[in-house]
Formats: C-alpha cells, structure tokens, sequence
C-alpha cells in the first residue's frame, strides 16, 4: 500500500514523502490565492472553490481566512453551506459536510491524528479518520470536531464544545466533551433565542 492510499485507510504513514508534500503544496497555493480575493471578487472566489474542493455544491459562501491542511482538496461541501472567518479543515483525509450546514467562526474540523507512543510521533507517523457532518447542521463559535466523528442532520454544537464521540441527528449537543444536551422539540418551533419568539411571518 502506498503512503497515498494509507492517507485514507486509518492506517499510520508519513506524511512527509516528496510526492505527498509536492501535491499539498499545489494544493495550497490555491487556497493561498483564495484567501488574498477582495469582499468584491465573488466569482473569482467561486471559480477557486470549484479548483480547491473535492466537490463543493452551488450556493456555498467561506469566508476568507481558509486554513485547510489540503486546501478543501479532500473535503465535500454540500449546496448552500455558510462559514464563517477561520474555518480550519486538516483535511488530510475526507471531510464530508451536508447540504445547508453553517459554521461559526473559529471552528475546526480535524481528520487527523498521532500515535500515543512517543517513539512514533518522533518519526512524524500519523493517521487520519474521515469526519462526516450531516445536513442543515449549526456549529457554533470555536467548536474542534476530532478524528472519525460523524454528527446527524439538522444538529446544533454549542460553541467551544470539542466534539470527540458520533452525535445523532436532531438535538442539541455542547461542552468538552460534546454531549447531547437535549433533543430539538416543541419549544423550538415557538422560540428562536431564549423567550423570543418566532414571528408567524417567516414560518
């Protein structure tokens, strides 16, 4: 198995052979152009989009700074996706993210990790585990989502939390650990912030 097709096994490899890190540099210099575009080049950052992501659907707005480890060269965005400054994906392996799905700003998805055993990391092994996000997802300020998760459509991740276990579709779920807090109800159709409620116009 090459060094290329144990990026996307889970198993440990070396991430710095010349052709790996000739194809990441590639990579980044696009995302290095996307991140100097103006608030008035929309196209221009589209047309890039298209370039950098593995798939990217139409509708999808990144808000300048993009850090991404492969430039999105492994990550697929669905239609409509909305993130904020600072979305950082170590998208050494694939990031799969759901139609309508938004990120705050300063958030982090990270597929990959290093071996516990000090004597590996000392020779930069490392492995990395898809993440999967669902559709219509919000995640909030500075959440940091970990290797191999999965979260179910139509969840919200409160802000900070450190996401390190799969959470299910349709509920609330914070803190560090990211745990379910409570399921999306009853409540929710009625109020959109604390006792504020939803005007009937816009349902």
């Amino acid at each position: 198995m090459t060094e290329f097709e144990k990026m996307h096994s889970t198993d440990l490899y070396l991430p710095n052979g010349e052709e790996i890190m000739k194809e990441q540099e590639q990579c980044l210099e696009r995302q290095y152009d996307y991140n100097l575009t103006r608030p008035s080049e929309g196209a221009k950052r589209e047309a890039l989009l298209k370039e950098m992501f593995a798939e990217i659907g139409d509708g999808c707005y990144i808000e300048p700074p993009l850090h991404s480890n492969w430039g999105g060269h492994h990550t697929h965005f669905g239609k409509n996706i909305y993130a904020n400054f600072n979305l950082t994906l170590v998208d050494d392996t694939h990031i799969y993210v759901g139609d309508y799905t938004m990120f705050g700003p300063n958030v982090t998805i990270a597929t990959a990790g290093h071996p516990i055993l000090p004597e590996l990391r000392q020779q930069a092994y490392q492995y990395n585990a898809p993440v999967h996000i669902g559709k219509n997802c919000w995640i909030g300020a500075g959440v940091m989502i970990m290797p191999g998760v999965t979260i179910g459509d139509n969840t919200v991740i409160g802000a900070g939390s450190v996401v390190t276990k799969d959470i299910p579709s349709d509920v609330v779920a914070v803190g560090n650990p990211c745990k379910v807090m409570r399921p999306i109800g009853e409540r929710d159709k009625e109020y959109y912030f604390k006792n504020r409620r939803i005007d009937e116009s816009i349902r």
